[in-house]
């Protein structure tokens, strides 16, 4: 990420409750998928649960886009 990115996202997390909520939740999300490929092997329920994650970090990594392409406009 470059500094310019970097500096956008932190202005926009202090102007933005939702983008800051979402931010948040997606480094919380980054850390608990790290747990998850840093394992050998998952389990059934834990495979399920590394989808679940991948999804809903995905889905916050969206409308954090959407939040940034409106801003630009």
């Amino acid at each position: 990420m470059e500094e310019s990115d970097k500096a956008t996202i932190q202005r926009l997390a202090d102007q933005n409750p939702r983008f800051r909520l979402l931010y948040e939740e997606h480094l919380l999300l980054e850390k608990e998928l790290k747990q998850y490929n840093d394992k050998t092997f998952l389990s059934p329920a834990e495979e399920l649960e590394k989808k679940k994650i991948q999804k809903m970090k995905l889905a916050g990594k969206d409308e954090m886009d959407q939040i940034l392409r409106a801003r630009r406009q």
